[in-house]
């Protein structure tokens, strides 16, 4: 198979229902599949996707209870039958019509890793605004020695399959690209433009509980990355 979209959902039934038509005409070029992993979403989210059928494309995995955004990614890598995997929000926020931007320079072995940015040429942030758009930008400022690429924060993204087998990721909280970045240090990494747009419906999940994971999260790569650069140059 080409590729997996990978959609991780808590209550999305109402976007990805409005999210199909268009995910489905991108894809109809490539031997792909859309799979939802779900977080027990009560609004009947898997049960929508159950009933599309496997004729469709769309497949279901399915999680006991809310265990995060992050995992879900991780878990739908896990469950992904494509070469290709791409991750990106069921809100509607990311545009599938950037999909084959992201996908083709894996495909050619021009990129490992690409990754839609609101902050390459090209690419604008109509989505957050206010309290939002600011905790954005500090994030993104906590992870610039992390890695040098400009959008960190960006849940839209690709990966060559093969990369993630590089490391086990063990991500906290709804970051997952940077978990990725930093671990599994894919080469050549494609920022690729992208409008992020309002969500399409339902409402956000961030709030103090995913900004304190982040928090966690990054202070824990952090300690990875400068741990193993110790252990790196003390065997020299």
């Amino acid at each position: 198979m080409d590729l997996t979209v990978i959609l991780p959902t808590y209550n999305e039934r109402e976007a990805i229902t409005a999210l199909r038509p268009r995910l489905d005409a991108v894809l109809s070029a490539y031997r792909a599949e859309v799979l939802v992993v779900d977080d027990s979403s009560p609004d009947g989210t898997a049960d929508w996707v159950r009933s599309l059928g496997p004729a469709s494309g769309w497949r279901l995995h399915s999680r006991s209870g809310r265990q995060g955004l992050a995992s879900a990614v991780v878990d739908g890598f896990r469950s992904a039958r494509g070469e290709v995997l791409v991750v990106m929000d069921a809100d509607g926020s990311h545009p599938p019509e950037t999909i084959p931007r992201l996908v083709e320079p894996i495909r050619s072995g021009a990129a490992a890793f690409t990754l839609a940015s609101r902050f390459v040429e090209g690419g604008r942030d109509e989505g957050l605004h206010g309290v939002r758009r600011l905790i954005s930008w500090g994030a993104a400022y906590l992870a610039r020695p992390l890695t040098d690429v400009k959008d960190p924060m960006s849940g839209f993204f690709a990966v060559d399959r093969g990369v993630l087998q590089r490391a086990d990721l063990a991500p906290i909280g709804y970051k997952i690209a940077l978990e990725v970045i930093v671990r599994c240090r894919p080469v050549p990494i494609l920022e690729v433009p992208f409008i992020f747009t309002p969500r399409i419906a339902g409402t956000s999940k961030l709030g103090l509980r995913q900004i304190l994971g982040y928090v966690r999260h990054i202070g824990r790569l952090y300690a990875w990355r400068f741990a193993g650069a110790g252990r790196a140059s003390s065997t020299r």
